[in-house]
């Protein structure tokens, strides 16, 4: 998109945005989307209460209720047909020095947030390609970033407080409430309204972002780890023809006096000479810095500028995490599929993440690859092809992204997560009356 492109997508959004609050005053109510456009919210009653008072007292008088974060996620896990709440009033900031760390309001994206780390000496471990996002939002449904020494971003919370179903708080921390915690941060939803997180902090730091053209897919067979490795953040970018990368992009860590010094090539792939977009063709302007030129860490672990919009929205995204271990074996398994998915595919990066101890995460005791796809707007299509690549990836225990698309049957989805029965458990003790359950949680976690 280019830069006239983009403020006049821009312009109908704020207008829009505009519109859709008188109306809400005056009239009869807009119905909503996600950002991606593909699904239409069942409801439209949402509520944005301006304090935590008011999320207790919203809480405690709605019978149903879905909490609704930036409206990233690409299937129904924020959907409801009774009622939605947003948190997105609730935005403050407090770092905490002693303890290095900060407390931020669910509504708080990290777009907002990391400026304003970094400006007082810290940063975050890890960020997802997109700063867009809601930091609640990205935690219940395990989004991650990159990195085989790195969690996904739920890894960082260290506390959060939940209102549950009789409207009253609940606060969980790593340091004292042990399992119930560790089944609480990856919760997608389901065991209350979060208005609060806290994420350990580390010092800030710069981080250098290139990128490579064209590695044959050969080299993972042997170096695999090394190539995953190469950076503190890597990700690979195919389009599934002629066995390669069609781009690697490298990120790393700088100290203030590493030489910087990034080599013509890498595997036989070739080091760009100018900034790039993930996809061929397309104007780098709403991309991170590239070419080696250091900057802050929040400037370079996304792939995306927070000031830009990244696409027009109009995509489908899938995502699959597999054994590390075995994540070439799982490519090749993908690969044969390359003529089913080529037609409907914009993109498919591959990333790794580091194994966490968060109950209901898809990387939860299991060091992941995660295969990513960005497709095309066209679901009917991309809905036969999803199956295929699920079957593909089935002897492997495939993990779906909580927030993305696919048709995994329940019993194959559920046998992917060996504290289930537990969160269930917790779930009823929490929600007797099940007021924070949707169609998508019934499907998912309840069906058989």
């Amino acid at each position: 998109m280019d830069k006239r492109e983009f403020l006049k997508t821009s312009g109908a959004f704020v207008t829009a945005s505009m519109l859709s609050q008188v109306l809400a005053a005056e009239g009869p109510p807009v119905h909503r989307t996600n950002w991606a456009g593909n699904l239409t919210y069942s409801t439209d009653n949402l509520a944005t209460p301006p304090s935590v008072e008011e999320v207790c007292r919203v809480v405690k008088e709605t019978a149903k209720l879905r909490a609704l974060g930036s409206r990233h996620s690409f299937n129904a896990i924020a959907d409801s047909n009774k009622n939605q709440i947003s948190l997105k009033r609730l935005a403050q900031i407090a770092i905490d020095d002693k303890a290095h760390t900060v407390k931020v309001g669910a509504g708080i994206t990290y777009g907002a947030l990391s400026p304003y780390l970094d400006a007082h000496g810290y940063a975050l471990h890890n960020l997802a390609s997109l700063p867009h996002i809601s930091v609640a939002g990205a935690i219940a449904t395990a989004t991650h970033g990159s990195g085989v020494r790195n969690g996904n971003l739920a890894t960082a919370v260290s506390a959060l407080d939940i209102v549950t179903a009789d409207g009253k708080i609940i606060s969980l921390s790593r340091q004292k409430d042990g399992e119930q915690f560790l089944a609480s941060v990856v919760a997608l939803g389901a065991l209350g309204v979060v208005t609060s997180v806290t994420l350990n902090l580390q010092p800030t730091y710069q981080v250098a972002q290139s990128v490579y053209l064209n590695l044959s897919l050969d080299h993972l067979e042997h170096h695999f780890q090394e190539i995953l490795s190469s950076g503190y953040s890597v990700s690979l970018f195919t389009d599934w023809q002629n066995h390669r990368a069609t781009q690697v992009w490298i990120k790393r860590r700088i100290a203030p006096r590493d030489p910087n010094k990034w080599e013509p090539e890498f595997f036989g792939a070739k080091l760009a000479t100018q900034k790039l977009h993930p996809l061929a063709g397309h104007a780098a302007e709403s991309c991170t810095e590239q070419q080696g030129i250091p900057g802050p860490w929040y400037e370079r672990l996304p792939h995306f500028r927070m000031n830009f919009t990244p696409s027009s929205g109009q995509e489908l995204q899938t995502e699959y995490f597999v054994p590390f271990d075995r994540g070439y074996e799982a490519i090749l398994a993908v690969e044969k599929l390359r003529d089913h998915i080529t037609p409907h595919l914009f993109i498919t990066e591959l990333r790794s993440i580091a194994a966490d101890d968060l109950w209901m995460s898809m990387a939860y005791k299991r060091a992941s690859l995660a295969i990513h796809f960005t497709w095309k707007p066209k679901w009917p299509e991309v809905s036969k092809v999803l199956p295929l690549i699920e079957a593909q990836l089935e002897p492997f225990g495939a993990r779906p992204h909580w927030g993305k698309l696919f048709t995994v049957a329940p019993a194959r989805l559920q046998a992917q997560y060996a504290k289930l029965a537990e969160f269930k458990a917790l779930l009823n003790r929490l929600d007797p009356q099940a007021k924070f359950r949707n169609e998508f949680l019934e499907r998912n976690l309840h069906a058989s």
